[in-house]
């Protein structure tokens, strides 16, 4: 569990970019970034469109979704502020294999791949630091793949409880960690492709163990090592066990 804090404090994000980024180099790469608002129910790209930009979250949040051949939406990410994302790859005619949608007003840095390629290039640091975070993100989405698949719909939904803790958590002066996003059961489902009704059954379940409530809407969790026992969780680092 964690630490009990006398005040309600944030997890820090250490996945975010500029905690691999060096000051210089991450002003380096706000330098190539230029200023695009995103009005709430926006999309910044289309799943199939060719990849020419990378984003950097400056205000609001952006929701990252998968189509399923029969119509459905996954959801694969919920970014806040301070996030970069984006397809990168070393091959041409890239495509987006996702859509970005804006769920609120927001304003992001859009930073064209082939700006960010000349970056690459020239500067060497820039580049280790880079990859270094492309590893962190490979790393955070094998290991989400890994709970979807291994342990059934009471895992996925532990599993992704627990990451929202480490990507949106705010710790309550009684150790309970609150999440910072609201979101619906619908989300949920579409998080962990299930059904409202299976992530309904579960989280009830989850209540009456005392291992969640919620408080105006925001879900709170105050037992998070029965949520890790569900998974038999490895422990993996904060900045890999995120949404």
């Amino acid at each position: 569990m964690m630490q009990q804090v006398t005040k309600t404090e944030k997890i820090v994000n250490h996945y975010q970019i500029s905690h691999f980024l060096s000051e210089e180099n991450f002003s380096r790469l706000e330098e190539i970034m230029y200023p695009q608002n995103a009005p709430e129910g926006s999309h910044l790209f289309w799943e199939g469109e060719p990849a020419t930009k990378m984003f950097y979250v400056h205000k609001g949040e952006v929701k990252i979704t998968k189509s399923t051949e029969d119509g459905k939406e996954f959801i694969l990410q919920i970014l806040q502020p301070g996030d970069f994302f984006g397809e990168f790859g070393g091959f041409d005619d890239l495509q987006y294999g996702y859509n970005g949608e804006a769920t609120q007003d927001s304003v992001v840095g859009a930073v064209q791949i082939k700006d960010l390629e000349i970056l690459i290039y020239q500067h060497g640091d820039f580049a280790v630091e880079f990859f270094r975070w492309i590893g962190l993100m490979q790393r955070t989405i094998q290991s989400k793949f890994r709970d979807l698949m291994l342990f059934g719909k009471n895992g996925a939904l532990a599993s992704t409880l627990i990451r929202l803790t480490n990507t949106c958590g705010e710790i309550l002066p009684d150790g309970s960690i609150r999440l910072g996003i609201k979101l619906t059961n619908t989300d949920l489902a579409n998080m962990i492709g299930t059904t409202r009704e299976s992530v309904n059954r579960l989280l009830s379940t989850y209540k009456s163990h005392g291992v969640v409530s919620y408080d105006h809407s925001l879900i709170v969790i105050h037992d998070l090592d029965y949520l890790k026992k569900i998974v038999c969780c490895p422990n993996c680092p904060a900045e890999v066990c995120r949404i």
